[in-house]
């Protein structure tokens, strides 16, 4: 090889092996256990030996084929596993839902059979074909799950608010799989020559800017929905949760702090004399949604009843006066919650006269 191939296989090999060590490391040895880092570790890893098999393939075209099946149907997993991060870090989520098992389960399958009654050694055209196809296909589907998912942190961009430090973090993973993505399926349509090893290279060259940056930062913890959460997993008394909600409902709705645009947790928290983390805690077990839901359901029933009711607001004004403080982000809230658009509400309630 030239000097220069001998560069550019250093680089992406380097990258793939670096991946594929971060990855074991989120699985294994980090010392936040949560279900959002195995699952970064687990997209890490297969990530890692997708693009650690097309970095052999591209500088040695005899590689055995069971090498090339491995690193293809590892891409099954790239896609469910960046979803399933997504979700989970936007969500909350804590613990491995059963139809995500379900789904991991049903793809380990298809690899097990598929790859028993067609292996790539013996059937290289039907790979070729259709197999590759569907695999990139699945990949595709779930990687734009996962940019659904996020739709709200590309509307922060689009109304230009400030992106807290995880929600950054989250963009830039599904940016990276998505550029590597459609870096494979330009190779495979042929598009340009030589654009094979693009995908290696974009991972590589990431995965460096990324261990930079957090160099440079010295700090990864707020890189996390969850940082900040210091309870454990022992749950609050049922009774005391009880009086926590009581207490949460009345000041709710007698001091309507909701109508306050720059409200936080800790500012819910310390009205009712609790930790900012144990409020948290009861909303995401007890009630099953985080602050931000939490505090705009009650905003959307504000503007409801407004909306309802002769009024000389606008719909941005109704938004303003319960608490929202942009029109986009009252419109998609309030079609989260209600279903339907703010003008397909007043619609909905107006008598016809």
């Amino acid at each position: 090889m030239t000097l220069g191939n001998n560069l550019l296989f250093f680089f992406s090999a380097l990258g793939a092996f670096n991946g594929f060590i971060a990855g074991l490391y989120f699985l294994c040895f980090t010392a936040k256990k949560t279900l959002s880092n195995y699952l970064l570790g687990a997209l890490l890893v297969v990530l890692s030996i997708r693009v650690g098999k097309s970095v052999a393939y591209f500088f040695d075209y005899d590689l055995s084929r069971n090498i090339l099946q491995l690193g293809l149907t590892a891409c099954l997993f790239i896609g469910p596993f960046l979803y399933f991060f997504v979700k989970t870090e936007m969500k909350q989520v804590r613990q491995l839902p059963a139809s995500w098992r379900t789904q991991l389960l049903t793809w380990a399958v298809v690899i097990a059979t598929g790859g028993l009654l067609f292996p790539y050694q013996h059937y290289p055209q039907l790979w070729g074909a259709y197999i590759v196809p569907a695999i990139y296909l699945q990949w595709g589907i779930y990687t734009g799950l996962a940019i659904l998912t996020v739709k709200p942190l590309l509307e922060k961009i689009r109304t230009r608010e400030k992106l807290k430090a995880f929600e950054k973090w989250i963009l830039a993973i599904c940016a990276t799989v998505l550029l590597i993505w459609a870096a494979y399926v330009w190779a495979y349509a042929g598009i340009t020559k030589g654009s094979y090893i693009s995908g290696p290279l974009y991972f590589s060259l990431i995965l460096y800017v990324v261990i930079f940056v957090l160099l440079y930062r010295k700090k990864a913890s707020d890189l996390s929905s969850f940082a900040g959460q210091k309870y454990g997993d022992k749950k609050l008394d049922a009774e005391e949760t009880k009086r926590i909600l009581a207490q949460l409902q009345q000041v709710m709705l007698e001091k309507e702090l909701f109508r306050n645009p720059t409200l936080k947790l800790g500012d819910l928290a310390g009205e009712i004399n609790i930790p900012g983390h144990q409020l948290s805690r009861i909303l995401n077990d007890s009630l099953q949604k985080n602050f931000t839901l939490f505090v705009n359901e009650y905003r959307i029933d504000a503007a409801c009843r407004m909306l309802s009711q002769p009024t000389n607001f606008t719909i941005e004004a109704v938004g303003d006066e319960v608490g929202f403080n942009s029109k986009s982000t009252f419109f998609a809230a309030f079609k989260k919650i209600k279903g339907l658009t703010p003008n397909a509400y007043i619609r909905q309630t107006t008598p016809d006269l």
